[in-house]
């Protein structure tokens, strides 16, 4: 019964930034955790970070230190803030409560 919508994607030159949102609506009854994940070309889709219901934040190793995830819980949406953008970050990025998922939103970020 929940739909997830992301947005914010596109193309943005290495060392730039870009936010994306995640958009939840739907019959919500918990504060779940949410997770970011990408995949890119030729790739398995890999997990990139973590926020839960309390706010606690993990992340992939590769985005660490570059990428922020963030929660607005009043608007059922999560963020993910990236910076430093490198071109193997590019990717289709997708985020996931429970097991729902968004379609995705392409970054691509060029050299």
């Amino acid at each position: 019964q929940v739909q997830l919508v992301e947005s914010g994607g596109g193309l943005v030159q290495a060392g730039g930034s870009l936010r994306l949102s995640c958009a939840a609506s739907g019959s919500i009854f918990r504060l779940n955790d949410m997770g970011w994940y990408r995949q890119a070309p030729g790739k398995q889709r890999e997990w990139v970070a973590t926020i839960t219901s309390t706010g606690k934040t993990t992340y992939a190793e590769s985005v660490k230190g570059r990428f922020t995830i963030s929660r607005d819980n009043a608007r059922n949406t999560v963020y993910l803030q990236m910076n430093s953008l490198k071109p193997e970050d590019t990717a289709v990025y997708y985020c996931r409560r429970l097991s729902v998922w968004g379609k995705g939103t392409l970054v691509t970020v060029s050299s």
